[in-house]
């Protein structure tokens, strides 16, 4: 299909293209001319602080560093320059140095393991991580796998970022489309079990991602990365509609682009299932009319054929793609909105079993006779003998710090989760709370006590921040009361 004229205009693809700044820098690491591309480099630094951009430049930053080494040494701001490279590579290569007995034990324990985005990249070509940063590791399991995976993350310590307890997460595997985990200063795992989110679903691509996927070794772990097809979608669907949060997925790209062995007809299907035209339409027009990139215009037509038809939708893509730098009012409130409605689908869970409602804390009436226990973070409760499904009203004292935050409880038992305990601080009054939690237990005869613990709305690496701890952390209380009574 013959190619259209893309206009610059909204709602085109090219409206959404980089500007400014932003587009020097990806012109400085992608341009086949070297002399225009250094040329490029030596004017955004000649025109910008380093210290006082964001991490989406200083990602771009090491990328250019990498590409022209000591042709920038004339430069005033080349000593800078390489410092932050430096510092880049040694978190990156930090993080991969914690990841990798964690990815050795999951292939081990039978797992097979996917390493995609910037991880991916390091897999084929070491080198790459001078100029790719890559302070998280993203990898992807096949469902099956979810399970080892997990209890081998457990296993080795490492922290789940959403404060929920590792019992109440492994109940609900199977409807997590991916959660993150940290360990020591630079460990960072994000564990995806779909690749793509829930806003962008086929079944049908799910299983082919892995059909398609390349054998490679990462630090001398044998892992697996995507095919170059699926290395450009996966790169477009997590960074083409992110507003250029970050904007090395477009080096990630180029670096596919260039290769020369991508199934240009392989990645036509997977947009097409994946919903990715506009983001496709968006990210290829500019890397073939901005970069000079090899683009197949036949495939590039096509795409922009398949986005045209979308109707209003495409608008919403539209907005979302363009860099969050070339917003006025309008258009953030606009892609606020359209962000928001993608949100929605994209958290769309797998499927919920068992259910994870959670009891909700409502306000005690009165404090119950008797002399409250200590305060704690976790707390027994004592089971009667009997089976079958009994209900359970748990009432505790809290002293709320003065900040809106959720108050987040479990009851677990051993390695088995029973309940998650929530409640809502709205009120900035910092004031003693008496909470009633009530739901339905099944007990079956042997198990002797429950345990009711505190646990944080977030996890972070450090807990030294007092207005952190205050917002997030875990809150400890005082069990007033805990009674079993026959269910209804």
């Amino acid at each position: 299909m013959a190619l259209r004229r893309i206009g610059r205009r909204f709602p085109d693809y090219g409206w959404s293209w980089p500007t400014g700044k932003l587009d020097q820098l990806l012109k400085a690491a992608l341009l086949q001319d070297e002399d225009l591309a250094g040329r490029l480099a030596g004017r955004w630094l000649d025109e910008n602080d380093i210290d006082l951009v964001s991490f989406r430049e200083h990602r771009l930053l090491a990328a250019i560093s990498d590409r022209f080494g000591r042709k920038l040494a004339a430069h005033s701001a080349y000593p800078r320059l390489v410092g932050l490279q430096k510092m880049l590579w040694t978190k990156s290569r930090m993080a991969m140095r914690e990841a990798e007995p964690a990815l050795a034990a999951m292939v081990e324990a039978g797992a097979d393991i996917m390493l995609i985005k910037g991880a991916s990249r390091i897999a084929l070509n070491a080198s790459a991580q001078r100029g790719r940063v890559a302070h998280d590791i993203d990898i992807l399991v096949r469902p099956r796998d979810m399970a080892t995976v997990f209890d081998v993350l457990r296993d080795r310590e490492w922290q789940i970022a959403s404060g929920v307890s590792a019992q109440y997460l492994r109940t609900r595997l199977a409807s997590l489309r991916s959660m993150n985990f940290f360990k020591g200063s630079f460990g960072d795992i994000d564990l995806h079990q779909l690749g793509y989110d829930g806003s962008q679903p086929s079944a049908e691509d799910d299983l082919a991602i892995w059909r398609r996927a390349i054998p490679a070794a990462f630090s001398g772990v044998g892992v697996f990365v995507p095919s170059p097809a699926d290395r450009m979608a996966l790169a477009i669907a997590h960074g083409g509609l992110d507003a250029h949060t970050h904007s090395d997925w477009l080096v990630d790209c180029a670096v596919a682009i260039r290769g020369g062995d991508v199934d240009w007809d392989v990645f036509l299907d997977i947009v097409g299932k994946r919903g990715l035209a506009v983001p496709a339409a968006v990210a290829l027009s500019y890397l073939s009319h901005g970069i000079d990139l090899p683009v197949p215009e036949a495939t590039l037509g096509r795409i922009v054929e398949m986005a045209d038809r979308l109707g209003l939708s495409r608008w919403s893509s539209v907005l979302q793609a363009k860099p969050r730098t070339d917003f006025g009012g309008l258009v953030w409130l606009s892609r606020g909105l359209a962000k928001q409605l993608r949100l929605k689908r994209k958290k769309g869970r797998l499927q919920q079993e068992p259910p994870a409602r959670p009891w909700r804390g409502r306000r005690a009436a009165r404090s119950p006779a008797g002399a409250p226990a200590p305060m704690v973070f976790s707390q027994i409760i004592a089971c009667p003998p009997t089976s079958g499904e009994m209900m359970l009203d748990v009432i505790v004292r809290i002293d709320i710090p003065p900040v809106r935050r959720r108050i987040e409880m479990e009851i677990n038992a051993g390695d088995h989760h029973i309940a998650r305990l929530r409640a809502t601080a709205i009120s900035r009054s910092g004031k003693q709370r008496m909470l009633h939690f009530r739901g339905k237990v099944m007990l079956d005869g042997v198990r002797q006590a429950l345990t009711l613990e505190a646990r944080p709305s977030r996890q972070f690496r450090e807990w030294s921040d007092e207005a952190t701890v205050a917002t997030y952390g875990a809150l400890p209380f005082q069990m007033v009361s805990a009674k079993f009574s026959p269910a209804n």
